[in-house]
């Protein structure tokens, strides 16, 4: 897998470049993993609800193609994503989901921090009043968002078994901006970030531990 690190770029310049890639490979296309940092941008899944954006104020809403509601990237945020042919990988797109999402668990855990899954909302959340503890979610909660803030947001697209769009890794963000959406569709979920958990790293330390627990639980 080839790992490209793009930068801060406009998320107009590279959702454009991502399905270009993808439409353009062959059999014999090198799988890549693009990592990028954003400028302030939201972006609405394919099914995305308009209501789901309370105020974008000066933050440009751009619609996409990959599944999933609405969510932030902004500068302090680590964005990857695998552009990668499923089928040559031998595995679907549930196993891939649950790959990208183990290989988050990997980054945090790398940096102390314990992230969890929470079934039917995909991405990765930590508890609020123990970042850092091993206690297991208790499942069947009325509220299964209760005590937890999302660090990791998911959204994919597969097209012909190809895949494109990504995770985005909370790191050292301006987090205000999640406060004018109803983050993946959630009312209220509260986001965070590493450094709001007290975890201070350069966004290229994230970026580039990511990029190697991605490498390792993709292949």
């Amino acid at each position: 897998m080839r790992i490209r690190s793009l930068g801060r770029q406009p998320y107009t310049r590279i959702e454009p470049a991502m399905r270009a890639f993808t439409l353009a490979r062959t059999a014999e296309t090198e799988d890549e993993l693009w990592l990028v940092e954003h400028e302030p941008v939201f972006t609405q899944g394919i099914a995305g609800r308009d209501g789901h954006v309370l105020t974008a104020g000066d933050i440009p809403v751009v619609r996409t193609d990959r599944g999933g509601q609405v969510t932030y990237h902004g500068p302090g945020q680590v964005v990857a994503y695998p552009l990668l042919d499923l089928r040559q990988r031998g595995y679907f797109v549930k196993e891939y989901v649950f790959r990208i999402e183990q290989a988050v668990l990997d980054t945090l855990a790398h940096f102390g921090v314990t992230g969890h899954r929470v079934r039917g909302a995909p991405g990765i959340y930590v508890r609020l009043d123990d970042p850092f503890g091993h206690a297991v979610l208790q499942v069947g909660s009325p509220d299964p968002f209760k005590g937890l803030g999302k660090i990791a947001a998911l959204g994919i697209k597969v097209s012909n078994h190809r895949s494109y769009h990504g995770v985005a890794l909370n790191v050292a963000m301006d987090l205000a901006p999640f406060s004018r959406i109803d983050p993946c569709g959630y009312a209220g979920l509260a986001t965070v970030d590493l450094q709001s958990l007290g975890v201070t790293v350069p966004l290229e330390d994230a970026a580039a531990r990511l990029a190697q627990a991605l490498q390792s639980r993709l292949d």
